[in-house]
């Protein structure tokens, strides 16, 4: 991981792992920038850098520093034998904290909420368990659902990530907001339909969606179009960060077989996400309503396009055939979770491959 650059940052939601993954390397110095003690030590940045040469360090939550990215700069120019991973819980760009966004210094690491090979190394691969109780580890790992757990953690997010990083106002608003993005994840969004339920200004709830998006809490998809005159091209959905928010927020604690194919589309984006290490995945849909889930265009192969479907035998082949009008070089994909072996079917004149989640990590390769 330090091959390519000497600084990584590893970033993703409070609770994903951040801190047990920088735990995990063998002979890291750690340093939590909570402790006043640790952040009284950072005072001199040449000075800790001086004392940490020929080191791994880890800087956990470094947004607490007062000018976090200096002491990532000066490392990263002037002292080429300390390896540092650095973690926080947003983009580096998103806080007027960051001052550089240390360009060509770093490689950044997305700590997404438990892929289905996570799940599969706590001996629980039940995505009953895992979409209800999502995929940030304490909740997966719970005894029993982890209700309260899920306000003791928006109470931290507020505090520690919201606060600290944007300094927002009235909480109230915020979380209203926070959790009418969860309980509606997937759908259009229109910042008109929440000004009035979160007592916000239109200016002000798009402002709240770039904090969320920001912090990784709610990941914004846009339509895919090369502008035909038939393709929506400016209403993006917008879907919360984990099925186990989604399911809290929505009143869900226990599933019925009709909500699966809901929370299976959200499972496959977060699988998607984890594998690109990038939020480079869009939707495509026409003014007649005909929609693919998901586009992801891929460089140097062809459009993919990605229908989830909680069987395969729920596949209908009518909006592909339309989508494939417009992009007939494209490639057709049906994620399902009961296909063992991937398989091709042909409909007419286009053939639709249908994959598992080992196959859909190939299509996320490109």
């Amino acid at each position: 991981m330090f091959k390519e650059k000497p600084i990584v940052w590893l970033t993703g939601v409070r609770r994903a792992g951040k801190t047990f993954l920088c735990k995990s390397f063998n002979d890291i110095v750690y340093f939590d920038c909570e402790l006043p003690r640790v952040r009284r030590m950072m005072e001199d940045p040449e000075s800790f850098l001086e004392n940490s040469r020929g080191h791994r360090i880890a800087l956990d939550e470094i947004h607490r520093l007062p000018n976090p990215s200096e002491i990532l700069k000066i490392a990263a120019d002037h002292y080429p034998d300390i390896q540092i991973i650095a973690t926080g819980s947003s983009t580096l760009s998103a806080s007027a904290k960051f001052k550089d966004t240390l360009t060509d210094r770093k490689k950044e690491l997305w700590l997404t909420p438990m892929t289905f090979s996570d799940a599969g190394s706590f001996d629980n691969t039940d995505f009953k368990h895992r979409f209800l109780y999502g995929g940030l580890p304490p909740f997966f790992m719970a005894a029993r659902y982890p209700e309260r757990s899920f306000q003791d953690w928006m109470d931290a997010f507020w505090a520690k990530d919201i606060q600290e990083l944007f300094r927002l106002e009235r909480r109230h608003s915020f979380q209203k907001f926070f959790e009418l993005i969860m309980a509606q994840s997937g759908g259009i969004f229109e910042a008109n339909s929440f000004a009035s339920p979160c007592e916000a200004s239109r200016t002000t709830i798009s402002n709240y969606l770039k904090v969320l998006e920001a912090t990784f809490t709610a990941h914004i998809i846009r339509p895919f179009s090369t502008r035909k005159q038939n393709e929506i091209i400016s209403a993006p959905k917008v879907y919360g960060f984990d099925t186990g928010f989604v399911c809290y927020y929505r009143g869900w604690h226990e599933l019925r077989n009709e909500d699966m194919g809901y929370l299976w589309e959200h499972f496959i984006l977060n699988e998607m996400f984890a594998y690109r290490q990038a939020r480079d995945i869009g939707y495509w849909r026409d003014k007649q309503g005909h929609e693919m889930d998901f586009i992801i265009n891929r460089r140097g192969q062809p459009l993919a396009a990605v229908e989830c479907k909680w069987r395969d035998k729920d596949f209908d082949p009518s909006n592909a055939r339309v989508f494939l009008r417009h992009y007939d070089k494209a490639q057709v994909y049906v994620a399902a979770h009961n296909i063992s072996q991937p398989y091709s079917r042909r409909y007419g004149d286009f053939t639709v491959k249908f994959v598992n989640l080992a196959g859909l990590e190939d299509i996320c390769k490109y």
